[in-house]
Protein backbone atom coordinates (compact mmCIF):
# COMPACT_ATOMS: atom_id res chain seq x y z
CA UNK A 1 0.00 0.00 0.00
CA UNK A 2 2.56 2.39 0.61
CA UNK A 3 4.14 1.68 -2.45
CA UNK A 4 0.99 2.50 -4.33
CA UNK A 5 0.46 5.66 -2.08
CA UNK A 6 4.34 7.01 -3.67
CA UNK A 7 3.41 5.84 -6.92
CA UNK A 8 -0.27 8.32 -6.23
CA UNK A 9 1.98 10.68 -4.89
CA UNK A 10 4.70 10.90 -8.10
CA UNK A 11 2.05 10.40 -10.27
CA UNK A 12 0.40 13.90 -8.88
CA UNK A 13 3.53 15.90 -8.76
CA UNK A 14 4.20 15.07 -12.73
CA UNK A 15 0.08 15.87 -13.16
CA UNK A 16 0.64 19.14 -11.34
CA UNK A 17 3.67 20.38 -13.51
CA UNK A 18 1.95 19.21 -16.49
CA UNK A 19 -1.62 21.25 -15.50
CA UNK A 20 0.65 24.27 -15.26
CA UNK A 21 -0.36 26.73 -17.72
CA UNK A 22 1.75 26.86 -20.80
CA UNK A 23 5.78 25.59 -20.41
CA UNK A 24 4.84 26.41 -16.68
CA UNK A 25 6.02 23.17 -15.77
CA UNK A 26 9.31 23.09 -17.71
CA UNK A 27 9.94 26.38 -15.93
CA UNK A 28 9.71 25.20 -12.41
CA UNK A 29 11.89 21.90 -13.46
CA UNK A 30 14.45 23.86 -15.37
CA UNK A 31 14.57 26.57 -12.33
CA UNK A 32 14.75 23.73 -9.58
CA UNK A 33 17.52 22.42 -10.91
CA UNK A 34 19.56 25.51 -12.04
CA UNK A 35 19.25 26.29 -8.33
CA UNK A 36 20.44 22.79 -7.22
CA UNK A 37 23.18 23.13 -9.58
CA UNK A 38 24.35 26.46 -8.43
CA UNK A 39 24.20 25.83 -4.38
CA UNK A 40 26.38 22.79 -4.86
CA UNK A 41 28.81 25.17 -6.76
CA UNK A 42 28.59 27.65 -4.64
CA UNK A 43 29.22 25.00 -1.69
CA UNK A 44 32.67 24.07 -3.74
CA UNK A 45 33.88 27.15 -3.92
CA UNK A 46 33.39 27.63 -0.04
CA UNK A 47 35.38 25.07 0.68
CA UNK A 48 37.73 24.80 -2.46
CA UNK A 49 38.81 28.63 -2.26
CA UNK A 50 39.81 31.76 -0.31
CA UNK A 51 38.93 35.10 -0.73
CA UNK A 52 36.80 36.62 -2.92
CA UNK A 53 35.51 33.23 -4.83
CA UNK A 54 34.78 32.41 -1.74
CA UNK A 55 33.04 34.97 -0.80
CA UNK A 56 31.11 34.26 -4.02
CA UNK A 57 30.07 31.07 -3.36
CA UNK A 58 28.47 31.76 -0.44
CA UNK A 59 26.54 34.46 -2.17
CA UNK A 60 25.36 31.22 -4.58
CA UNK A 61 24.60 29.15 -1.43
CA UNK A 62 22.63 31.86 0.36
CA UNK A 63 20.82 33.08 -3.44
CA UNK A 64 20.29 29.93 -5.29
CA UNK A 65 17.40 28.89 -3.35
CA UNK A 66 15.81 32.23 -2.40
CA UNK A 67 16.10 33.35 -6.61
CA UNK A 68 14.13 30.04 -6.89
CA UNK A 69 11.32 31.30 -4.99
CA UNK A 70 11.34 34.72 -6.10
CA UNK A 71 11.21 33.26 -10.16
CA UNK A 72 8.18 30.96 -8.94
CA UNK A 73 6.86 33.63 -7.01
CA UNK A 74 7.52 36.04 -10.55
CA UNK A 75 5.67 33.89 -12.82
CA UNK A 76 3.20 33.13 -10.42
CA UNK A 77 3.62 29.34 -10.57
CA UNK A 78 4.83 29.00 -6.99
CA UNK A 79 1.29 27.77 -6.28
CA UNK A 80 1.94 24.76 -8.22
CA UNK A 81 5.71 24.28 -7.43
CA UNK A 82 5.15 24.30 -3.68
CA UNK A 83 2.04 21.44 -4.70
CA UNK A 84 4.58 19.14 -6.76
CA UNK A 85 7.30 19.36 -4.27
CA UNK A 86 5.05 18.38 -1.34
CA UNK A 87 3.53 15.71 -3.71
CA UNK A 88 7.19 14.47 -4.91
CA UNK A 89 8.15 15.23 -0.98
CA UNK A 90 5.62 12.81 0.35
CA UNK A 91 6.30 10.23 -2.28
CA UNK A 92 10.16 9.51 -1.84
CA UNK A 93 8.85 8.91 2.26
CA UNK A 94 6.12 6.76 1.15
CA UNK A 95 8.75 5.03 -1.43
CA UNK A 96 11.43 4.83 1.22
CA UNK A 97 9.12 3.45 4.16
CA UNK A 98 7.26 0.55 1.67
CA UNK A 99 11.55 -0.27 1.09
CA UNK A 100 12.39 -0.39 4.48
CA UNK A 101 9.30 -2.56 5.20
CA UNK A 102 10.44 -5.41 2.91
CA UNK A 103 13.76 -4.83 3.33
CA UNK A 104 13.66 -4.25 7.38
CA UNK A 105 16.46 -6.54 9.05
CA UNK A 106 16.22 -7.84 12.13
CA UNK A 107 17.70 -5.82 14.70
CA UNK A 108 21.11 -7.27 17.13
CA UNK A 109 19.65 -9.46 18.78
CA UNK A 110 20.66 -9.19 22.40
CA UNK A 111 20.81 -11.80 25.16
CA UNK A 112 20.15 -12.53 28.71
CA UNK A 113 23.38 -12.32 31.00
CA UNK A 114 24.86 -12.22 34.54
CA UNK A 115 24.90 -8.46 36.33
CA UNK A 116 28.44 -7.03 37.01
CA UNK A 117 29.71 -7.85 40.89
CA UNK A 118 32.58 -5.44 40.49
CA UNK A 119 32.32 -2.50 37.41
CA UNK A 120 34.28 0.03 37.02
CA UNK A 121 33.63 3.48 34.76
CA UNK A 122 36.05 5.53 33.52
CA UNK A 123 34.29 9.22 33.04
CA UNK A 124 35.89 12.61 31.58
CA UNK A 125 34.45 15.37 33.77
CA UNK A 126 34.91 17.83 31.09
CA UNK A 127 33.21 15.44 27.92
CA UNK A 128 30.16 16.83 25.93
CA UNK A 129 30.56 19.80 27.99
CA UNK A 130 30.29 18.70 31.19
CA UNK A 131 27.35 16.31 30.83
CA UNK A 132 29.61 13.74 34.14
CA UNK A 133 28.69 16.56 36.63
CA UNK A 134 25.23 17.98 34.55
CA UNK A 135 23.50 14.33 35.39
CA UNK A 136 25.34 13.27 38.55
CA UNK A 137 26.82 10.35 36.46
CA UNK A 138 29.10 10.12 39.21
CA UNK A 139 26.76 9.89 41.85
CA UNK A 140 24.23 7.67 40.42
CA UNK A 141 26.89 4.87 39.05
CA UNK A 142 28.48 4.67 42.35
CA UNK A 143 24.69 4.42 44.06
CA UNK A 144 24.74 1.07 41.58
CA UNK A 145 27.89 -0.36 43.11
CA UNK A 146 30.52 1.10 40.52
CA UNK A 147 33.88 2.41 41.02
CA UNK A 148 34.40 5.20 39.18
CA UNK A 149 37.25 6.37 38.18
CA UNK A 150 37.60 9.83 36.93
CA UNK A 151 39.96 11.56 34.58
CA UNK A 152 42.38 14.05 35.41
CA UNK A 153 41.69 16.69 32.44
CA UNK A 154 44.80 18.70 33.03
CA UNK A 155 47.46 16.27 31.91
CA UNK A 156 47.02 13.46 28.96
CA UNK A 157 46.14 10.51 30.45
CA UNK A 158 46.40 6.50 29.41
CA UNK A 159 42.84 5.10 29.67
CA UNK A 160 44.09 2.02 28.21
CA UNK A 161 46.16 1.53 31.23
CA UNK A 162 43.80 2.48 33.50
CA UNK A 163 41.75 0.17 32.23
CA UNK A 164 43.88 -3.02 32.09
CA UNK A 165 44.81 -2.00 35.85
CA UNK A 166 41.01 -1.83 36.97
CA UNK A 167 40.57 -5.69 35.31
CA UNK A 168 44.28 -6.39 37.10
CA UNK A 169 42.19 -5.01 40.45
CA UNK A 170 39.38 -7.70 39.61
CA UNK A 171 36.94 -5.36 37.73
CA UNK A 172 34.43 -7.73 35.73
CA UNK A 173 33.12 -5.19 33.61
CA UNK A 174 34.39 -1.61 31.90
CA UNK A 175 32.54 1.24 30.58
CA UNK A 176 33.27 4.70 29.64
CA UNK A 177 31.24 8.20 30.09
CA UNK A 178 32.60 10.24 27.35
CA UNK A 179 33.56 11.10 23.72
CA UNK A 180 33.58 7.86 21.29
CA UNK A 181 37.58 8.40 20.91
CA UNK A 182 38.03 7.11 24.32
CA UNK A 183 35.21 4.85 24.13
CA UNK A 184 37.69 2.61 21.40
CA UNK A 185 40.30 2.43 23.73
CA UNK A 186 38.40 1.51 26.98
CA UNK A 187 36.14 -1.50 24.70
CA UNK A 188 39.82 -2.95 22.88
CA UNK A 189 40.83 -3.77 26.45
CA UNK A 190 37.65 -4.83 26.95
CA UNK A 191 37.83 -7.26 24.02
CA UNK A 192 40.59 -7.94 24.70
CA UNK A 193 39.76 -9.84 28.41
CA UNK A 194 36.22 -10.94 27.06
CA UNK A 195 34.73 -8.40 29.81
CA UNK A 196 31.24 -6.75 29.32
CA UNK A 197 31.80 -3.32 28.13
CA UNK A 198 29.34 -0.13 29.03
CA UNK A 199 28.42 2.58 27.06
CA UNK A 200 27.86 5.91 28.76
CA UNK A 201 26.56 8.29 26.22
CA UNK A 202 28.41 11.70 27.89
CA UNK A 203 29.98 12.79 24.70
CA UNK A 204 29.37 15.24 22.41
CA UNK A 205 28.02 13.34 19.60
CA UNK A 206 27.70 9.99 20.78
CA UNK A 207 27.57 7.91 17.65
CA UNK A 208 28.44 4.35 18.86
CA UNK A 209 25.41 4.98 21.56
CA UNK A 210 23.14 6.29 19.15
CA UNK A 211 23.56 3.24 16.68
CA UNK A 212 23.68 0.84 19.77
CA UNK A 213 19.88 2.17 20.75
CA UNK A 214 20.47 4.02 23.82
CA UNK A 215 19.32 7.53 25.24
CA UNK A 216 21.79 10.11 23.99
CA UNK A 217 19.69 12.63 25.62
CA UNK A 218 19.66 11.09 29.14
CA UNK A 219 23.17 9.51 30.10
CA UNK A 220 21.99 8.43 33.16
CA UNK A 221 19.47 6.09 31.44
CA UNK A 222 22.64 3.96 30.16
CA UNK A 223 23.27 3.02 34.10
CA UNK A 224 20.25 1.52 34.31
CA UNK A 225 22.18 -1.38 32.39
CA UNK A 226 23.80 -2.13 35.90
CA UNK A 227 20.50 -3.29 37.83
CA UNK A 228 18.43 -4.43 34.93
CA UNK A 229 20.76 -5.16 31.43
CA UNK A 230 21.35 -7.63 28.69
CA UNK A 231 23.93 -7.96 26.61
CA UNK A 232 24.47 -7.40 22.70
CA UNK A 233 27.43 -8.85 20.62
CA UNK A 234 28.97 -6.00 18.02
CA UNK A 235 31.99 -6.04 15.71
CA UNK A 236 34.96 -4.07 16.35
CA UNK A 237 37.37 -2.02 13.82
CA UNK A 238 40.43 -2.42 13.48
CA UNK A 239 43.40 0.33 11.86
CA UNK A 240 46.86 -0.02 12.30
CA UNK A 241 46.60 -1.96 16.03
CA UNK A 242 44.45 0.26 17.05
CA UNK A 243 40.11 -0.31 17.57
CA UNK A 244 37.66 1.56 16.48
CA UNK A 245 33.98 1.84 17.15
CA UNK A 246 32.75 4.03 14.33
CA UNK A 247 34.91 5.27 11.89
CA UNK A 248 38.95 5.75 10.66
CA UNK A 249 39.24 8.42 8.31
CA UNK A 250 42.01 9.36 6.07
CA UNK A 251 42.49 11.99 3.32
CA UNK A 252 40.60 15.35 3.70
CA UNK A 253 39.13 15.29 7.22
CA UNK A 254 42.28 13.33 8.87
CA UNK A 255 44.33 16.02 7.30
CA UNK A 256 41.94 18.83 9.51
CA UNK A 257 41.83 16.85 12.50
CA UNK A 258 46.02 16.70 12.51
CA UNK A 259 45.98 20.96 12.97
CA UNK A 260 47.31 21.75 16.42
CA UNK A 261 43.81 25.03 16.29
CA UNK A 262 41.30 21.94 14.95
CA UNK A 263 40.11 21.08 19.10
CA UNK A 264 39.92 25.15 19.49
CA UNK A 265 38.09 25.78 16.75
CA UNK A 266 37.14 23.47 14.27
CA UNK A 267 34.75 24.91 11.87
CA UNK A 268 37.53 27.69 11.29
CA UNK A 269 40.46 25.26 10.85
CA UNK A 270 38.31 23.18 8.68
CA UNK A 271 37.68 26.22 6.36
CA UNK A 272 41.76 27.65 6.68
CA UNK A 273 42.74 24.10 5.42
CA UNK A 274 39.76 22.61 2.77
CA UNK A 275 41.70 24.82 -0.06
CA UNK A 276 45.28 23.38 0.15
CA UNK A 277 43.63 20.08 0.49
CA UNK A 278 40.97 19.59 -2.21
CA UNK A 279 42.92 21.23 -4.85
CA UNK A 280 46.14 19.43 -4.02
CA UNK A 281 48.62 21.98 -2.64
CA UNK A 282 48.87 19.79 0.63
CA UNK A 283 47.99 16.49 1.18
CA UNK A 284 48.13 13.83 -0.75
CA UNK A 285 45.94 11.49 -2.86
CA UNK A 286 44.96 7.97 -1.42
CA UNK A 287 45.31 4.33 -3.13
CA UNK A 288 42.93 1.67 -1.48
CA UNK A 289 42.82 -2.08 -2.48
CA UNK A 290 39.09 -3.54 -0.84
CA UNK A 291 38.17 -7.18 -1.07
CA UNK A 292 37.16 -6.71 -4.79
CA UNK A 293 37.98 -3.58 -5.78
CA UNK A 294 40.58 -0.95 -6.40
CA UNK A 295 40.26 3.02 -5.18
CA UNK A 296 42.81 5.28 -7.04
CA UNK A 297 43.64 9.13 -6.34
CA UNK A 298 40.79 9.61 -3.45
CA UNK A 299 41.21 12.58 -1.44
CA UNK A 300 39.01 10.97 1.46
CA UNK A 301 37.97 7.56 2.50
CA UNK A 302 36.29 6.82 5.33
CA UNK A 303 36.55 3.74 6.39
CA UNK A 304 33.19 2.60 8.77
CA UNK A 305 32.67 -0.53 11.47
CA UNK A 306 29.89 -2.05 9.45
CA UNK A 307 28.11 0.45 6.58
CA UNK A 308 25.79 2.68 7.08
CA UNK A 309 22.12 2.63 5.77
CA UNK A 310 22.25 5.48 3.57
CA UNK A 311 24.96 5.30 0.37
CA UNK A 312 26.28 8.99 1.56
CA UNK A 313 26.90 8.34 5.27
CA UNK A 314 29.16 11.42 5.76
CA UNK A 315 25.86 13.57 5.71
CA UNK A 316 24.53 14.25 9.11
CA UNK A 317 22.35 11.73 10.33
CA UNK A 318 23.68 8.80 8.97
CA UNK A 319 22.99 5.67 10.99
CA UNK A 320 24.52 2.18 11.02
CA UNK A 321 21.31 -0.73 11.16
CA UNK A 322 23.38 -3.33 12.27
CA UNK A 323 26.91 -3.70 14.01
CA UNK A 324 27.55 -6.99 14.09
CA UNK A 325 27.50 -7.23 10.36
CA UNK A 326 31.27 -8.62 9.95
CA UNK A 327 31.60 -6.14 7.48
CA UNK A 328 33.37 -2.22 7.08
CA UNK A 329 31.99 0.41 5.40
CA UNK A 330 34.16 1.87 2.42
CA UNK A 331 33.01 4.96 1.01
CA UNK A 332 35.97 7.37 -1.23
CA UNK A 333 35.21 10.36 -3.02
CA UNK A 334 36.80 12.09 -5.25
CA UNK A 335 36.28 15.72 -6.40
CA UNK A 336 38.37 18.04 -8.38
CA UNK A 337 36.08 21.13 -9.81
CA UNK A 338 32.56 22.44 -9.28
CA UNK A 339 30.86 20.46 -11.49
CA UNK A 340 31.96 17.19 -10.09
CA UNK A 341 30.96 18.60 -6.52
CA UNK A 342 27.72 19.26 -8.26
CA UNK A 343 27.29 15.87 -9.68
CA UNK A 344 27.77 14.23 -5.87
CA UNK A 345 25.11 16.18 -4.48
CA UNK A 346 22.61 15.60 -7.11
CA UNK A 347 23.13 12.15 -7.74
CA UNK A 348 24.73 10.88 -4.56
CA UNK A 349 26.46 7.01 -4.82
CA UNK A 350 25.83 7.17 -8.33
CA UNK A 351 27.87 10.08 -9.12
CA UNK A 352 31.38 8.91 -10.47
CA UNK A 353 33.35 10.68 -7.79
CA UNK A 354 31.45 8.81 -4.55
CA UNK A 355 32.52 5.31 -4.26
CA UNK A 356 30.42 3.24 -1.57
CA UNK A 357 31.28 -0.54 -1.17
CA UNK A 358 31.76 -3.14 2.15
CA UNK A 359 34.68 -5.04 2.69
CA UNK A 360 35.95 -7.07 5.38
CA UNK A 361 39.84 -5.85 4.63
CA UNK A 362 40.57 -2.64 3.42
CA UNK A 363 45.06 -1.55 2.61
CA UNK A 364 45.61 2.36 2.09
CA UNK A 365 48.86 3.80 0.81
CA UNK A 366 49.66 7.22 -0.58
CA UNK A 367 52.66 6.79 -1.70
CA UNK A 368 53.95 8.44 1.35
CA UNK A 369 55.89 6.79 4.37
CA UNK A 370 53.42 7.76 6.88
CA UNK A 371 49.43 8.28 6.63
CA UNK A 372 47.49 10.71 8.99
CA UNK A 373 44.17 9.43 9.84
CA UNK A 374 41.10 9.79 12.54
CA UNK A 375 40.27 6.91 14.58
CA UNK A 376 36.70 8.01 15.85
CA UNK A 377 37.90 11.87 15.84
CA UNK A 378 41.08 11.47 17.52
CA UNK A 379 44.34 12.41 15.39
CA UNK A 380 47.35 9.80 14.80
CA UNK A 381 49.15 9.41 12.12
CA UNK A 382 50.53 5.77 11.07
CA UNK A 383 52.94 4.33 8.80
CA UNK A 384 51.62 3.28 5.03
CA UNK A 385 50.35 1.07 4.11
CA UNK A 386 47.65 1.33 6.53
CA UNK A 387 45.41 -1.82 6.71
CA UNK A 388 42.03 -2.00 8.32
CA UNK A 389 39.39 -4.96 9.17
CA UNK A 390 37.29 -6.04 11.46
CA UNK A 391 36.85 -8.44 14.00
CA UNK A 392 33.65 -9.75 13.89
CA UNK A 393 31.70 -10.01 17.88
CA UNK A 394 34.82 -9.39 19.88
CA UNK A 395 32.84 -7.06 22.22
CA UNK A 396 30.24 -7.67 24.56
CA UNK A 397 28.05 -4.45 25.19
CA UNK A 398 26.04 -4.18 28.47
CA UNK A 399 22.57 -2.03 27.65
CA UNK A 400 19.60 -1.50 29.42
CA UNK A 401 17.12 -3.27 28.53
CA UNK A 402 14.38 -0.45 27.86
CA UNK A 403 16.40 1.71 25.73
CA UNK A 404 14.54 4.01 22.64
CA UNK A 405 16.45 1.91 19.91
CA UNK A 406 17.98 3.52 16.83
CA UNK A 407 15.79 4.74 14.56
CA UNK A 408 15.56 3.28 10.91
CA UNK A 409 17.00 5.17 8.28
CA UNK A 410 14.68 4.88 4.75
CA UNK A 411 16.84 3.29 2.21
CA UNK A 412 17.84 4.64 -0.80
CA UNK A 413 14.67 4.77 -3.51
CA UNK A 414 14.82 2.86 -6.40
CA UNK A 415 11.45 3.42 -8.20
CA UNK A 416 11.82 -0.17 -10.49
CA UNK A 417 11.38 -1.66 -7.37
CA UNK A 418 9.22 0.41 -5.94
CA UNK A 419 6.77 -0.31 -8.91
CA UNK A 420 7.70 -4.17 -8.48
CA UNK A 421 6.48 -3.81 -4.83
CA UNK A 422 3.21 -1.77 -5.70
CA UNK A 423 1.84 -4.32 -8.52
CA UNK A 424 2.85 -7.65 -6.30
CA UNK A 425 0.12 -9.81 -4.67
CA UNK A 426 0.66 -9.68 -0.80
CA UNK A 427 0.63 -12.92 0.64
CA UNK A 428 -2.04 -13.87 2.55
CA UNK A 429 -1.74 -13.54 6.39
CA UNK A 430 -2.30 -17.36 6.81
CA UNK A 431 0.93 -18.13 4.91
CA UNK A 432 2.57 -15.36 6.70
CA UNK A 433 2.09 -17.37 9.95
CA UNK A 434 2.74 -20.71 8.05
CA UNK A 435 5.84 -18.94 7.13
CA UNK A 436 6.63 -18.01 10.33
CA UNK A 437 6.08 -21.00 12.00
CA UNK A 438 8.70 -22.89 9.83
CA UNK A 439 10.96 -20.15 10.56
CA UNK A 440 10.96 -20.48 14.01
Amino acid sequence: MLARLALVCALGAVAALIAASGRGGLFILAVGAAGAVLTAMGTWWVLAHRGAVRAAGAVLMVGAPVAILVAYALADLWPVALTAIALWGAAVVCAGSALRAVREPHGMQAVACALPRHPVLIMNPKSGGGKVGRFGLVEKAEALGARVVLLDTTARTDVAALARQAVAEGADLLGVAGGDGTQARVAEVAAEHDLPFLVVSAGTRNHFARDLGLDRDDPAACLEALADGEELRVDLGVVGGYAFVNTASFGVYAEVVQRPDYRDAKADAALDAMPDLLLGYAGHTLDAVTDDARLESQQALLVSNNPYATPEPMAAGGRRPRLDGGVLGVVGIRVNNAAQAADVALRGARAAGLQVLTSQRISISSGTESIPVAVDGEALTMPAPVVCAVRPGALRVLVPKVRPGSPASLPPVRWREVVSLAFSRPRPAAEDRHGAARAS
